[in-house]
């Protein structure tokens, strides 16, 4: 093998190190939001007892269940993130074998490479979605709050 092919080589095995760096932010992300999430739900439920006012047991129960729905589409897109993660590092794992086999591989590399893409973007997808249910979430506390205050 020349330099030039291990120079292509490697410049191939540049573009999954860009999305594994991409992902890995994403995940990282997507991980302390399932923290605050978490932390959410365990301060909404050590309240929950202590509730006397059916109304007011009934509106933590909903937060709850919001927060649930929160956690598990972040779930969702973390497994995902992970799966991306996987892909790509198998992408770059493809392209350098690709090559001491003399592109036996055939377009394994490239299937790699868009299954990992299509798993970030589903991921993506998700986390606008949690993001949807936490604006949400907050919403229905401000306006819940500013409801209860009462006139100056």
């Amino acid at each position: 093998m020349n330099d030039v092919s291990h120079y292509a080589i490697l410049s191939a095995m540049l573009a999954p190190a860009f999305f594994l760096t991409a992902t890995a932010s994403l995940l990282l992300s997507a991980n302390n939001r399932l923290a605050r999430i978490i932390d959410r739900t365990r301060t909404l439920l050590q309240e929950l007892p202590q509730l006397e006012d059916e109304s007011e047991r009934l509106l933590h129960e909903q937060r709850i269940a919001l927060q649930r729905r929160r956690s598990l589409t972040m779930l969702r897109a973390g497994q995902l993130l992970y799966v991306a993660l996987s892909f790509f590092v198998g992408t770059s794992l493809s392209v350098a074998v690709d090559s001491f086999l003399d592109h036996r591989l055939g377009k394994l590399p490239i299937l790699l490479a868009a299954l990992g893409v299509l798993a970030m973007f589903a991921s993506s997808l998700l986390l606008a979605r949690e993001s949807t249910l936490a604006v949400t979430a907050i919403n229905e506390e401000m306006d819940h709050r500013h409801a209860r205050k009462p006139p100056r």
